[in-house]
């Protein structure tokens, strides 16, 4: 059995004094036949989470927007509700065959951080055994009324199989779906496990969404015309799972790591890992952070950490991967209005980071115990929940593998410049680039003969962050991007990415009273691509792209409150461009605008090539 490091979990609120004046004086309505009691129904609240460390820049993550014209005038409108949440992302493919459905969790999430997880189990419909060519999981979600949004997560089997955020209700209430394919899971799924299901939640007289969420497992037959699913051989969880069995992410701080000691497979061919990680609290908005030593933006509100985050994996005490992270954003985040009725990228369905540890894998067959240990960014501010899933891959033929790490360049910190400047009177510039180019090769000796992996990565980090009017007003501009390439006997893969994101913000608080004017822009943006081909030095050589994602997300709000704590304004603007294609898939492009908590368009152009 497996042993872990114990590190608190901890369970916790997270607001803001603009948080507390949202809640208590901005009210969304549900249409035209409610609004007579918007003066005394409050239904929507600030940027908030599953955890309560306070965000003194949340105010300020807004940015300056225009009066638009069209539907209506910024300038003056208030919103009036807003339409269920919509994505433009591709929905997960499902094979025409025999299939069978398994609801493996109905729950109400009302004070759920109190009574705690959802604990059952999942067994395997006997009307379709297997073996699988798809495995399906549908997350459907509702709330009406006042509350935050939640991060949420599922294990099965103590491995974390989905990790999704809700979107905040008004008064009338939403609903929504979003979904996961699990295929890679099956190893795990063919028999009865454990079904543990994380959503804290608190209801009570201010806060009174509660989040009905259904919970449904599909389980597609595999047959001629759609083979078996091809999988690891084994699925190791490294999740924090406490002495009752039930599983959940680590909440790590600064100079923390979770750890799993394990005898591996000692016929072991091959190894990656599935990491996901969100940052909470200070660390929401970790891309608008600042230094350490910026002590006068300190003072005015801002998280301290600065603003480059990488999460890593270690055997041994030695890094075997890193990956640069998403700037994911909640729901409330930044400004609530702008994510009705989409929500950013990677919120409804967030990605794991996966990590290649095949140059290990000879190392860890050797029948010895190793350590495999998650590592949250370093200089943060605050709170980040990860957790990690292991997929081992052996050989059929013989009982014994073996073999060696042969290089190892990773260094332990990427190499990492920040500076800040004064360009005017009253103005902060503080600047960040980053970089890291590492190789990992090692070899396996299969019943097949010695196959020899290597790993490598190229990234880079560029980020501009502006601050003036005495922390009231920020803009940032960020860019993180890289490739990896895995090179197996002289065949490679290679994976691209890049996470663009540019936000503007302005908080103006009321000089005589509690009123203030709080508005917001973001772009933000998940490029993705895959080739095969043949490497040849610092990622050149010749590549054919496999596949391609894009996913753009654009979105400006503004609310404004007088003294009295009257709304003034209260729109959003948002919009999604989705884009995928590949040499077997074929092209899937969405398009979706919005205005006023409504969608405005909703298109499926061709794709661009």
């Amino acid at each position: 059995m497996p042993t872990t490091t114990l590190i608190s979990r901890k369970r916790s609120l997270r607001g803001t004094a603009l948080a507390a004046a949202l809640v208590a004086g901005f009210a969304l309505t549900a249409g035209p036949a409610a609004a007579s009691s918007a003066a005394s129904s409050s239904t929507a609240s600030s940027s908030a989470s599953s955890s309560s460390t306070s965000h003194g820049g949340a105010a300020r993550h807004a940015a300056t927007i225009t009066a638009r014209s069209g539907s209506g005038t910024s300038a003056d409108f208030v919103e009036n509700g807003y339409q269920n949440p919509v994505t433009a992302f591709e929905p997960v493919s499902r094979p025409d065959t025999r299939s069978c459905t398994v609801t493996a969790m109905q729950y109400d999430f009302a004070n759920s951080y109190s009574t705690g997880d959802y604990i059952g189990t999942l067994t395997p419909p006997s009307d379709c055994s297997g073996p699988w060519n798809k495995v399906v999981l549908d997350w459907s979600g509702s709330v009406a009324g006042v509350q935050y949004d939640r991060l949420a997560g599922v294990w099965i089997g103590g491995a974390e199989v989905f990790r999704t955020s809700t979107p905040e209700p008004d008064a009338a209430g939403i609903s929504w779906h979003v979904d996961e394919d699990l295929s890679k899971y099956i190893p795990l799924l063919e028999k009865t496990q454990p079904i543990d299901v994380s959503l804290g939640n608190v209801v009570n007289s201010t806060y009174t969404g509660v989040y009905h969420i259904t919970l449904k497992i599909t389980y597609y037959v595999a047959d001629r015309t759609h083979p078996a699913a091809h999988t690891a051989n084994e699925v190791l969880p490294l999740s924090n799972t406490d002495s009752n069995g039930a599983s959940d992410w680590w909440d790590l701080t600064k100079g923390q790591s979770a750890s799993l000691t394990e005898t591996f497979p000692t016929n072991l061919t091959s190894a990656s890992v599935e990491v996901y990680a969100r940052g909470n609290g200070c660390e929401e908005f970790w891309y608008s952070n600042v230094p350490d030593n910026d002590a006068a933006d300190i003072a005015n509100g801002y998280c301290s950490g600065g603003t480059y985050r990488e999460v890593g994996v270690e055997v041994d005490g030695k890094l075997a991967g890193i990956a640069q992270v998403y700037p994911v954003i909640y729901s409330g985040g930044i400004n609530p209005l702008m994510w009705r009725p989409i929500m950013s990228v990677d919120s409804l369905r967030t990605e794991p980071y996966t990590m290649n540890l095949t140059p290990f894998a000879g190392l860890l067959s050797d029948g010895k115990q190793h350590t495999v240990t998650i590592v949250p960014p370093a200089d943060i501010s605050d709170v980040w929940m990860v957790d990690a899933t292991m997929f081992l891959t052996t050989d059929a033929h013989t009982a014994h593998t073996g073999g060696a790490v042969t290089a190892d360049t990773i260094a332990a910190a990427p190499s990492l410049t920040t500076s800040i400047t004064s360009p005017a009177a009253g103005t902060n510039l503080i600047t960040a680039d980053a970089s890291r180019d590492w190789r990992v090769s090692g070899y396996v000796d299969t019943s097949r003969g010695r196959v020899t992996t290597t790993v490598s990565q190229h990234a880079t980090y560029q980020n501009a962050d502006k601050i003036w009017q005495s922390g009231e007003n920020q803009t940032v501009t960020q860019k993180d991007q890289g490739y990896g390439i895995v090179t197996t006997n002289g065949l490679s893969t290679k994976a691209t990415w890049s996470y663009p994101i540019t936000m503007n913000a302005s908080y103006v608080p009321d000089g005589t009273g509690s009123g203030f004017l709080l508005t917001a822009q973001v772009s933000q943006a998940r490029f993705s691509t895959t080739a095969v081909g043949v490497a040849e030095g610092n990622g050149g050589g010749a590549w054919l792209t496999t596949g391609s994602i894009a996913d753009q997300v654009k979105a400006s709000g503004v609310l404004q409150r007088d003294d009295s704590g009257a709304s003034i304004q209260a729109d959003g603007q948002d919009s999604e461009d989705y884009e995928s294609q590949g040499i077997t898939e074929p092209c899937y492009h969405h398009v979706i605008e919005a205005d006023h908590g409504q969608v405005t368009s909703d298109t499926r152009p061709g794709c661009w090539g």
